[in-house]
């Protein structure tokens, strides 16, 4: 091989060498290349997730907040729904309650006025008592012992005409229209009379049966005050036929006279109460009429009956 030859092989080589270095350093360059492209293009999508998920956190705390504010505006709305729901129901049970407490005063002013109605018995002694309605209308009864005589009659009653229930000049004054009624107008014709004087409902009754007293010239009373109290005043008598009959008559006082001489003593006076079953029974006209109050406790406390109330003369004693 020529010298010739020789150098163009040697050039051929070197300019080979040269073009393979310039490949491979285009070749480094573009991997370079690709591989910041690479590079940069993986931070790209790893920036795009993670804004992905950023978004997707947010959008699913958005919705948690509007979902957990939709539930806070729905339980409002139900608070305010039960609230809603209770006002009315409390306030039913206010007015309910304020009713109530209009009905009990209402009762409360009725039973007062029912107790304004009351009238007030005033024992005077034997058979003597005076009576005062609840509108002071006054009503004395076989009068003849003891005080009180002071005040204006407006109806007297006598049960018959033996001295000791018969004294009416002791009564000082007598209203407009005061009535007397005796035995002799309350057997008229041989019945017995009724008599309702506005104020006070009278009823004559039987009474006598024993040798000292007729009963066609004796009678008890039941007097019917405006309120509906009854009361009983046998007058002078023993047992009658009438007496078990009044048992049905719900009597709320019964007045039994007992003095064992001119009349039934006490033990028959005590069953004569339980035949008649008033709800309070009294004892009165306990010793002869000769005695300065006609009063003796130990026949009163000898006196069995239901619903027994002893009155010493110049007591009074509330009917109610």
């Amino acid at each position: 091989m020529t010298d010739k030859e020789i150098g163009m092989t040697g050039r051929k080589v070197k300019t080979g060498k040269m073009i393979k270095t310039v490949l491979l350093s285009v070749m480094t360059v573009m991997m370079l290349a690709l591989v910041s492209c690479g590079k940069s293009g993986n931070e790209s999508i790893g920036d795009k997730n993670q804004r992905t998920e950023a978004e997707t956190k947010a959008g699913t705390e958005t919705e948690t907040e509007a979902s957990s504010d939709e539930g806070n505006s729905d339980d409002s709305d139900s608070i305010e729904k039960e609230q809603t729901e209770a006002e009315p129901s409390t306030q039913q049970e206010g007015l309910n309650e304020q009713e109530k407490s209009e009905e009990q005063i209402e009762q409360e002013q009725q039973e007062d006025s029912e107790m304004s109605k009351a009238a007030t018995l005033m024992y005077q002694g034997h058979a003597s008592m005076r009576i005062t309605t609840y509108d002071g209308n006054v009503i004395y009864i076989d009068p003849f012992m003891g005080t009180g005589y002071d005040k204006a009659a407006d109806l007297i009653l006598i049960t018959h005409g033996h001295y000791d229930h018969t004294q009416t000049d002791l009564i000082e004054n007598k209203n407009e229209g005061c009535q007397t009624i005796t035995w002799k107008e309350a057997l008229k014709d041989g019945e017995h009379q009724s008599f309702d004087l506005g104020f006070v409902s009278v009823e004559a009754v039987e009474a006598g049966y024993n040798k000292n007293h007729n009963v066609k010239e004796c009678v008890g009373y039941i007097l019917t005050f405006e309120n509906g109290i009854t009361l009983y005043v046998s007058g002078d008598t023993s047992t009658t036929p009438q007496m078990s009959e009044l048992a049905d008559r719900n009597l709320d006082y019964a007045f039994f006279c007992c003095d064992g001489v001119y009349n039934m003593d006490v033990n028959e006076a005590s069953e004569c109460a339980k035949l008649v079953n008033a709800k309070h029974s009294i004892p009165y006209h306990m010793i002869p009429g000769n005695n300065s109050n006609g009063f003796d406790i130990d026949v009163a406390e000898s006196f069995d009956a239901p619903g027994r109330i002893i009155i010493a003369p110049g007591e009074e004693l509330v009917l109610e």
